[in-house]
């Protein structure tokens, strides 16, 4: 195909375009059996219904989910305010053991002190 100039390039180019719309009209314009037409429409009615309903179903389990995280967030703010108050006895149970350590180390030092002034008085009171 040789074209002479741009004019008969576009005609031709308008023509093949024509030709290919005329193609598609012709099948569109071709008629359309009535029952397979309600046979489609009950097929895409069915695949909406099962879609549906698979749509129930997921947004039955995002919220089961939701409720199970709430619920194991719960749990485990709760066992960590368990553990934080076991934490914080065990801790003042500690305090006051070594309080009670430091106050017997404390009397058992004076009585050993009181105990060694005691014999060297003695000792003093002998010699003299």
């Amino acid at each position: 195909m040789s074209f002479q100039n741009h004019n008969e390039r576009r005609e031709a180019a308008e023509a093949a375009k024509k030709a290919m719309l005329e193609k598609f009209k012709t099948k569109a314009a071709a008629p359309v059996d009535p029952a397979i037409v309600e046979q489609r429409a009950a097929e895409a009615k069915a695949r909406e219904e099962k879609r549906v309903a698979a749509e129930a179903k997921r947004r039955e389990r995002v919220e089961l989910e939701k409720l199970e995280r709430k619920l194991a967030a719960e749990a485990k703010v709760k066992a960590d305010e368990e553990a934080a108050q076991r934490a914080a006895e065990e801790a003042e149970r500690q305090r006051v053991a070594d309080e009670e350590a430091a106050e017997i180390l404390a009397f058992e030092q004076k009585a050993r002190r009181d105990l060694k002034y005691a014999a060297r008085k003695a000792r003093q009171g002998g010699k003299r």
